[in-house]
């Protein structure tokens, strides 16, 4: 366990199980937090810095969907300096015969997930549980946040952010009074005025977690609440817990002891297309401050590749360019990954190209994320530049692996290419 200022053991959980259906072909063959970002980080790497930055050694990523997409890139935990003989980095996936058959299998939330941990988190015994998403952009110094969490005796402490309501109105909503002290939360609203959310980001008293959960989830079985013992089905094994916002962090809240604690520096939530590529916006508009802090890098594996090439006579306007890159044509406002080719005369625009795409001769791409892969032919047209400067999941061009767009064919604002399309 790793040792805080106070004497204390600190235990961090990184779920990183999720399917990412909001991204949809982004996420057909890989797990969410594998997907790219910034041309050479993945999503992964922002919690996994933070943690090993903030001396949290002891880290458990809790992986289940596409999982082997990840084992390369996490390689023990390496890369983030948590490989050790004793504690460190654990990988965690779902198991058969390895506790009560209610809660073997996929977990159905992250507070269910919670649960199926329940057991290996109590003999660990730590005096504060970390638990941190996967699909979020962010970059912070942990160790106030747990001092402040340990000063107030909390039971809960909801790192939140500031966003647009529009925004908020995806995430979950945290009313807090002026002390921070949270009198309400409110999961995934539709509707809100309140721009405050929660970045999944959560700092836990262990004893007073287990001990909630297992109460609900006994109220859960008591009622019928749980689809525990349902013949047949892939929800056989759904404890009905669902995610933090659905029933633990509400019943914390009424015990009176969840205290919310503002993020310092950029935070977003990227699960979403227009999210994803909204950050990539604020990335080039110099609003993401995550890679600005000396103290604290984002770190991960190093790719293999020589530098980026931009040729004579190619255009490159505001755009990050990831290394092995190889620029003849035009770049504005995009991000190019390892190895992309964009030959001459063809333009891309406001996207993100992930890997060993090609973009040929005469090509135009427009508002996109193409993945790795991906071929663009001579004179084809991905996407459409939109009337305004607001996004929205409707005008972006989702591109598969390994797809094939046809010399002259038209994609149209909005498509969604699944892996190994030939267009």
């Amino acid at each position: 366990m790793t040792t805080l200022p106070t004497g204390l053991q600190a235990l961090a959980i990184v779920q990183a199980g999720g399917q990412g259906s909001r991204l949809d072909v982004l996420t057909r063959e890989r797990a969410k937090p594998a997907l790219p970002f910034a041309a050479t980080h993945a999503l992964i790497d922002f919690p996994l810095s933070s943690l090993a930055t903030s001396g949290i050694a002891d880290v458990w990523v809790s992986v289940q969907y596409q999982s082997s997409s990840l084992d390369a890139y996490l390689a023990g935990g390496r890369p983030w300096d948590l490989d050790r003989t004793r504690g460190g980095f654990r990988r965690i996936t779902p198991e058969q015969g390895s506790g009560p058959a209610h809660v073997e299998g996929f977990s159905h939330g992250n507070a269910d997930n919670l649960y199926r941990l329940r057991e290996d988190v109590r003999v660990s015994a730590p005096d504060v549980l970390l638990v941190l998403s996967s699909d979020h952009v962010f970059n912070l110094d942990l160790q106030p946040v747990l001092a402040r969490h340990l000063e107030r005796g909390a039971e809960c402490t909801l790192v939140t952010a500031e966003v647009g309501v529009q925004e908020a109105a995806h995430n979950m909503v945290v009313h807090a009074d002026a002390d921070g002290r949270v009198r309400q939360v409110q999961d995934k609203p539709g509707r809100t005025s309140v721009g405050t959310v929660a970045t999944e980001i959560f700092l836990y008293d262990p004893d007073v977690l287990l001990g909630e959960l297992e109460q609900l989830h006994r109220g859960l079985a008591s009622s019928g609440g749980t689809d525990q013992g349902r013949e047949g089905g892939a929800d056989a094994d759904d404890t009905g817990l669902g995610d933090f916002g659905s029933l633990l962090v509400p019943a914390l809240v009424e015990r009176g002891k969840v205290w919310a604690e503002p993020i310092t520096g950029y935070w977003k939530d990227v699960g979403r297309p227009q999210a994803y590529l909204q950050a990539h916006r604020d990335l080039l508009a110099g609003r993401v401050d995550v890679f600005d802090q000396p103290a604290r890098p984002v770190l991960g594996p190093t790719p293999v590749a020589p530098p980026a090439r931009v040729r004579a006579g190619a255009e490159v306007e505001d755009s990050m360019i990831g290394p092995g890159a190889d620029v003849r044509g035009r770049v504005v406002r995009s991000v190019l990954g390892p190895h992309v080719q964009v030959e001459a005369g063809a333009v891309v625009e406001d996207s993100v190209l992930l890997s060993d795409v090609r973009v040929e001769a005469g090509a135009r791409v427009h508002t996109s994320v193409l993945d790795r892969g991906t071929v663009v032919g001579r004179d084809a047209t991905v996407g459409r530049r939109p009337a305004g400067t607001r996004l929205s999941d409707e005008l972006i061009v989702l591109v598969g692996q390994d797809c094939r767009i046809g010399r002259g064919i038209a994609v149209e604002a909005g498509a969604r290419l699944e892996p190994g399309t030939t267009a």
